[in-house]
C-alpha cells in the first residue's frame, strides 16, 4: 500500500469491523500462528468504556523474518477477561484477527459485562501472552455514584524528557484517564534532547506507526495504558503542527496532499488507541474531501458526572490574522481583524457544535451532577497586552471568539450543572473561572476550568507569569515552569484537582509532587485553593 494513500472508505470499515469483531474459530485455527518472537511489545490498553462495555487493545509487532510471512495475511488473536489477575474466573473469551491494513491492532468490543466492575484481560497468539491489563465498565446511568477519579493529561514529546510522571500516576487509584492531545509529535528531534525519536520527519503513513510504536514501547506509558480505561482525543501534533481541519500546518516541508497526510494520520491514531470502530463508520456531513474520524461523544458516569470528549481541531476553522512570518498560528490584534469575529467561523465545526447543544438540551433530564469537557486547549480568555488593547492567541479559543460565545451561552441557555472545562496543549497549568461574557469584568462565572501541563514538553517559564494572572483576573493560578498531570476528584458534593509535577524530566526516576490543590463545591462556580 503507498504510505500516504488512505484506503477507500469502504475497505477501511471492512477491515475495522472485522478488526473488532469476536471469532468463534476452532482451537486450530489460532494454533497455527507460531510465533518465534514476543509479539506484544506495545503492550496491551483499554478505553471507550460504557456501563456494559469496554474495548480492548494492542497490536501485533513482529521481528522482520515473522513478518516476511505474515505481512499480508491476518493473524488470529486470542483474548480473556476474567475476574480476577490469575484468569481463575473466566468472564469472556474470544478469538479476533489483526488485520495487516490495519497494522496487524487489535480492537475488541467486549459486550454485556457488569456495571460498575473492573476487570482483567489479556491476550495470546500462540504460545506468547501479552502483559495482564485492568480495565473498568462505568457505573449504569441511573445509579448513584460516591466518587470518580480520573486524570487529565497531554503532551508528551520524545525528546523533551521521560514518560515517568506515568510512573507516578499509576499510584493515584484512577478509575480512568482523560488524554487531551500531542500523544505523539511529528519532529524529527529537538535542541537539547533528552532522548532522540528514531526516523526522521513524520508525514506517511508508515511515519505514523513508527512514532506510535517508540511511543508505546516506553515502559512507563505502557503501564498506565495497563491500569485503567483511557479516553483520548487529539491535538495538532497527531498530524502537523497548528493544522486546522483541512488546511495545512507550518512544521517540516510541505506535502503534496495535506489532506492524504491527514487521513494517514488518523488511521494510525485508530490503530494505536482503544477507541470503538464507530469512529470510523459515524461520520458526519460536512466535509468535501479528506479522511474523517468521529472521535467527539459523551460518556456517562452514573448520576455523578457527564463526560464530554470534544474534537477542536479536525473540524477548525482555519487560523486568521497571523503576523507575517509567524507560520500557520500566532497573536492577533481584535482591533485589527475583522474576520476575528465573523459569526461563522467555528472552533468544532458546525455539526460537532450542534451536536454539544443538543446533548446539553437533555441535560436538564439528566441528574444535576457535574459536566466535564474534555477538550485540546486553554477555554479562557488570555490577554497577552498589558493595559488598554488586546493581544491574542489565534489558534486556540481567543481566536475564535465567537464559537466560545456560542458555547457559553449553550452552557447558559440549558442551565448545564456544575460544568468544568480540562485542557492542554500549553505546557503550562491554568486554573480559572469560566465566564459568562469575557469582555465584561463584571460577568458572573458559569463554571470553571483546569488546564493542565505537559507530561513533557517544554514552555517559556514563569517570568511573565504574574504579568498575566494581573492582566486576566478570571484565572487564580498559573505556573509555566513544571510537568506533570492533574487529578480530578469527583463527589455529589465537591470536585477537588490536584496538580501533580514532577522534580525533573530530564531523569527517568524524577520524583512527583502537589503543586496545587483546589476545590470547587456542587452548585457554586467558585474555586478555592485548599
Amino acid at each position: 500500500m503507498n504510505p500516504l494513500v488512505w484506503p477507500e472508505r469502504r475497505q477501511l470499515l471492512q477491515w475495522a469491523i472485522a478488526g473488532t469483531a469476536s471469532l468463534c474459530l476452532p482451537r486450530r485455527a489460532w494454533a497455527l500462528t507460531r510465533v518465534d518472537a514476543h509479539p506484544f511489545k506495545l503492550g496491551v490498553a483499554s478505553g471507550s468504556p460504557t456501563h456494559d462495555s469496554v474495548v480492548l487493545w494492542t497490536r501485533l509487532v513482529f521481528d522482520n523474518a515473522q513478518l516476511a510471512g505474515l505481512q499480508e495475511r491476518p493473524v488470529t488473536v486470542r483474548w480473556e477477561v476474567a475476574h480476577d489477575e490469575k484468569f481463575s474466573r473466566l468472564v469472556q473469551t474470544g478469538q479476533s484477527q489483526a488485520l495487516a491494513g490495519l497494522a496487524h491492532s487489535v480492537h475488541v468490543e467486549v459486550q454485556g459485562l457488569e456495571a460498575d466492575r473492573w476487570y482483567f484481560y489479556r491476550f495470546a497468539v500462540g504460545d506468547a501472552v501479552s502483559a495482564t491489563g485492568r480495565t473498568r465498565t462505568f457505573p449504569a446511568p441511573d445509579a448513584v455514584v460516591a466518587k470518580l477519579r480520573l486524570a487529565y493529561a497531554s503532551c508528551q514529546r520524545w525528546e523533551h524528557g521521560y514518560f515517568s510522571a506515568y510512573r507516578h500516576m499509576r499510584d493515584e487509584n484512577l478509575d480512568m484517564v482523560l488524554f487531551l492531545g500531542d500523544y505523539i509529535y511529528e519532529y524529527p528531534n529537538a535542541s537539547n534532547a533528552v532522548r532522540v525519536p528514531t526516523g526522521g520527519w513524520v508525514r506517511t503513513l508508515d511515519d505514523y506507526r513508527q512514532r506510535y510504536a517508540l511511543h508505546k514501547g516506553d515502559a512507563d506509558l505502557q503501564a498506565m495504558h495497563a491500569a485503567c480505561p483511557w479516553l483520548p482525543i487529539w491535538d495538532d501534533h497527531e498530524v502537523q503542527n497548528d493544522y486546522a481541519g483541512l488546511t495545512a500546518g507550518d512544521s517540516g516541508q510541505p506535502v503534496p496532499d495535506f489532506s492524504a497526510r491527514r487521513a494517514a494520520a488518523y488511521q494510525a491514531f485508530y490503530e494505536h488507541m482503544p477507541v470503538r470502530a464507530a469512529v470510523l463508520t459515524r461520520a458526519v456531513a460536512g466535509l468535501a474531501q479528506g479522511a474523517e474520524m468521529r472521535i467527539y461523544q459523551r460518556l456517562q458516569y452514573g448520576r455523578l458526572a457527564s463526560l464530554y470528549m470534544l474534537d477542536a481541531r479536525q473540524y477548525k476553522d482555519a487560523q486568521v490574522c497571523t503576523p507575517p512570518g509567524k507560520g500557520q498560528a500566532g497573536s492577533l490584534d481584535p482591533a485589527t481583524c475583522p474576520s476575528w469575529r465573523d459569526p461563522a467561523r467555528s472552533m468544532l465545526g458546525q455539526p460537532q457544535e450542534r451536536w454539544l447543544e443538543a446533548e446539553m438540551g437533555k441535560a436538564a433530564s439528566r441528574p444535576a451532577g457535574w459536566n466535564v469537557l474534555g477538550q485540546t486547549t486553554l477555554f479562557g480568555q488570555r490577554d497577552f497586552h498589558r493595559g488598554p488593547g488586546q493581544r491574542l492567541w489565534n489558534d486556540g479559543w481567543d481566536g475564535y471568539a465567537s464559537a466560545r460565545t456560542r458555547l457559553l451561552d449553550a452552557l447558559r441557555k440549558n442551565a448545564v450543572a456544575n460544568p468544568v472545562l480540562l485542557g492542554g496543549d500549553m505546557h503550562e497549568n491554568w486554573v480559572g473561572h469560566v465566564k459568562a461574557d469575557y469582555a465584561d469584568a463584571a460577568s458572573p462565572a458559569i463554571g470553571v476550568e483546569f488546564c493542565g501541563t505537559s507530561i513533557t514538553s517544554r514552555s517559556a517559564g514563569n517570568a511573565k507569569i504574574p504579568e498575566f494572572l494581573a492582566e486576566n483576573p478570571h484565572f487564580v493560578f498559573a505556573d509555566s515552569e513544571r510537568r506533570g498531570y492533574g487529578v480530578v476528584e469527583l463527589t455529589p458534593r465537591q470536585l477537588t484537582t490536584t496538580l501533580r509535577v514532577v522534580s525533573d524530566v530530564t531523569r527517568p526516576d524524577s520524583r512527583v509532587e502537589t503543586l496545587a490543590q483546589f476545590s470547587v463545591q456542587a452548585g457554586r462556580a467558585v474555586i478555592e485553593k485548599t
